[in-house]
């Protein structure tokens, strides 16, 4: 009991001397002990190390999870030291409601089927999308979060303790100078100045030994930075797999709806009496077939199911029809285009054919020439060069 009550007594008398020489410091009524320039920097670059780590790593967290709600269910279970349930994505949840709609409108319509291609490119984006968020979180988040909880929680311990040491060194120096001062008036005061010394040669070590534990740790700011450079680039390896995943799959989904859009809109149209000529590709501008040059107008006669119509088949049949005598334009194709009939011409990406345009054709369309091949192409397919 004695034991407990002088050594409470003693802890109090530490934390007294403490605060009166930390006040006394920030008046200006106090020497302080400055540390060397070297573990200055230390310092300063440990400190911006954990401040810039913080805002990397909760932006990046905003990135993975836009939904402040869902972060903060996850930082929960994570508090709790329990596993995150699995979590529908956004693109997985799109490609439900897609599939469930293409069910009801029927399966086999031009909408039902490309709602299903469409849903089911979808489910693969949320796929790719969950793969990629556990593989950031694992390999980028957790080296962050750990150097914050652990690394750094212990070098801020040490740095507590040697800011403490620091107040008991600059203490001690204050009381020996004030026991010299006494000494020089009175000889009695000799065995204070003795007693001043032996505390200040213990509080110097004690100093010196924590100050040597503080800059070993702090010098490790240095790894940490390796190991964090290693897993920056782990997480921008992660991110080109995952865009470039999508790419793919958006790709192969244009395909595919580029080389079913014919039919699709073939079916779509049949019995229209106002249509003339094939649906467009793609929503394009007028004003892009509106350059090229035309032949001399040929009247359009509407189309009616059951009756021919020569003129209207003489515009849509490409083959039967010669380019004019000058104004064509070259035109690079951008992507890989199926002919949807034998009106159409089959394209490939990057190779250069020739366009202009036909009397009655829908402005979305183009006749293009590929050596002694002819047939129509989507303007949305081609750039068209001047």
């Amino acid at each position: 009991m004695d034991f407990n009550v002088k050594k409470l007594a003693s802890d109090a008398g530490v934390f007294f001397s403490r605060a009166m020489q930390f006040t006394e410091e920030k008046l200006g009524q106090a020497e302080k002990t400055e540390l060397d320039a070297h573990f200055e920097n230390l310092l300063a670059r440990a400190d911006c190390t954990k401040n810039w780590t913080e805002k990397i790593l909760r932006q990046t967290e905003v990135l993975l999870q836009p939904n402040p709600s869902a972060r903060v269910e996850e930082f929960l279970y994570e508090k709790l030291d329990r596993k995150v349930p699995s979590r529908v994505t956004n693109g997985e949840l799109l490609a439900q409601y897609m599939t469930e709609a293409a069910n009801d409108f029927g399966p086999g319509t031009p909408y039902g089927k490309t709602l299903i291609k469409v849903g089911e490119t979808q489910r693969r984006l949320g796929a790719a999308e969950r793969d990629f968020i556990h593989s950031a979180s694992i390999n980028f988040l957790t080296p962050l979060r750990n150097f914050l909880e652990g690394d750094w929680r212990t070098i801020s311990k040490e740095r507590r303790i040697l800011q403490n040491r620091r107040l008991d060194l600059d203490a001690c120096k204050a009381r020996l100078k004030k026991a010299k001062a006494a000494e020089a008036k009175a000889a009695l005061w000799s065995d204070e100045v003795e007693k001043a010394e032996h505390e200040l040669r213990l509080t110097q070590t004690e100093f010196d030994r924590q100050a040597e534990v503080t800059r070993l740790l702090l010098e490790g700011i240095s790894s940490t930075h390796v190991n964090h450079l290693r897993c920056l680039h782990e997480f921008v390896e992660s991110q080109t797999n995952y865009y470039a995943q999508c790419y793919q799959y958006m790709l192969d989904l244009q395909k595919q709806l580029g080389s079913s859009k014919g039919e699709i809109f073939s079916g779509t149209f049949v019995g229209n009496a106002e249509s003339t000529s094939p649906p467009p590709a793609a929503a394009s501008p007028p004003a892009v077939a509106a350059t090229l040059p035309a032949v001399p107008t040929i009247p359009v006669v509407p189309t009616i199911v059951g009756v021919p119509n020569s003129v209207a088949e003489s515009v849509l049949n490409p083959n039967e029809v010669k380019p004019p005598a000058s104004g064509t334009r070259k035109a690079r194709v951008l992507y890989d285009y199926e002919a949807a009939d034998s009106t159409e011409l089959a394209l490939l990406a990057d190779e250069m054919i020739t366009v202009y345009s036909l009397p009655g054709m829908d402005p979305d369309w183009l006749i293009g020439e590929r050596g002694n091949q002819k047939g129509k192409v989507p303007v949305t397919y081609l750039e068209l060069l001047s």
